[in-house]
């Protein structure tokens, strides 16, 4: 049996501008919760501390959010993420003052270690603590492994492999699962994101070979192609023979009246498409725009090349250092084009 986490709230922000209200939040909550859903995720996108240390404003203040979900929640965990950097330990005390039931702590696969005192902290707290290991297609599933015997050593409940960009394939959400399991037994969630199309399945089949915990969002809302779908993942679930305790058709009826209405976009970007295609992270495409349209390259190729050189750390000095190779081999790809091609006209500020 898998745990949904719903991560409406928080990844959902992201496609809204973070303007999720405290009301939303409250309504939505306790829809969830009625629904089954145990473990609902909250604030801003981004995480804790965002909407004071980032350019990256919600509508309303982390504490807003807190005092909402537990004002709206009886029987089911709230939590909200935490990438150290942008949260601070002081955050942690402020979310356990409100009786934040979870913490997902987020880091790049190359810097877990800046992971262990706010683990620890919430672990004072007595908060259920994940480790969330953003862009784990870059790193081999041996290393990965030892990053989960690190997180484990820092006191984690559980870890996440975390498919950042939206494109991994099964097999390799498998292999990394299977080397973890060469090492401890601690239990694994996953968090997809749908760049190639692949949220879903890679989900249910997560599930099917023992992931325990999976992240969905209600229509799939979430940053760059959006997530796992809440609602189908767990219909595919129960079609497939697995134990799942939610409510579908309040799930569905949930979804229909609060948060398609919401949904602005249709189809999907290129650079969506590319994203999952080369690994490469959402949160980067502002820097893209600007180098593509100074050195006048198509955006896609660069982000390509990018991939093959660095997927975790893209900086504008390593993106024009690549950006000047396509400019003198323009036979190595076609056209010429502005990042707007392939966003809709859109800034992408994930």
């Amino acid at each position: 049996m898998a745990t949904i986490l719903d991560c409406t709230l928080r990844d959902g922000s992201y496609e809204i501008n973070f303007s999720f209200t405290a009301n939303d939040t409250r309504i939505i909550c306790g829809e969830l919760e009625e629904a089954g859903v145990e473990l609902i995720e909250v604030g801003h996108g981004v995480g804790l501390g965002a909407t004071e240390r980032t350019l990256q404003k919600a509508i309303q203040s982390d504490e807003e959010y807190m005092i909402a979900a537990k004002e709206a929640l009886r029987k089911a965990k709230w939590g909200m993420f935490c990438i150290p950097g942008i949260a601070t330990i002081d955050d942690i005390d402020l979310a356990a003052k409100h009786n934040m039931g979870f913490i997902r702590v987020g880091t790049d696969v190359n810097k877990v270690e800046s992971s262990l005192p706010f683990i620890r902290r919430a672990k004072e707290h007595g908060m259920m603590v994940a480790a969330n290991y953003m862009k784990s297609y870059a790193t081999s599933p041996t290393e990965f492994a030892k990053l989960v015997k690190m997180s484990q050593s820092f006191g984690v409940d559980l870890v996440y492999i975390v498919d950042s960009a939206g494109g991994m394939l099964f097999k390799d959400i498998e292999k990394l699962f299977l080397t973890i399991r060469e090492f401890t037994d601690i239990p694994i969630g996953f968090h997809g994101h749908n760049n190639l199309g692949l949220a879903n399945a890679n989900s249910l089949l997560a599930a099917e070979i023992g992931i325990e915990y999976l992240d969905a969002s209600l229509q799939g809302l979430g940053r760059s192609a959006g997530n796992a779908i809440t609602e189908s993942l767990v219909l595919a679930l129960l079609k497939s023979g697995m134990k799942c305790n939610i409510d579908y058709m309040k799930l569905i009826q949930l979804a229909q009246v609060y948060i398609r209405p919401l949904i602005k976009k249709s189809g999907y970007r290129a650079v969506d498409y590319i994203a999952g295609f080369a690994d490469f992270h959402s949160s980067y495409i502002p820097h893209v725009q600007k180098v593509s349209s100074k050195y006048q390259i198509n955006p896609l190729v660069l982000m390509i090349e990018m991939s093959k050189i660095d997927k975790v750390d893209v900086t504008l000095d390593k993106l024009e250092k690549v950006a000047r190779y396509l400019e003198k081999n323009k036979n190595l790809y076609i056209g010429s084009y502005e990042l707007s091609s392939y966003v809709g006209g859109e800034q992408d500020n994930h």
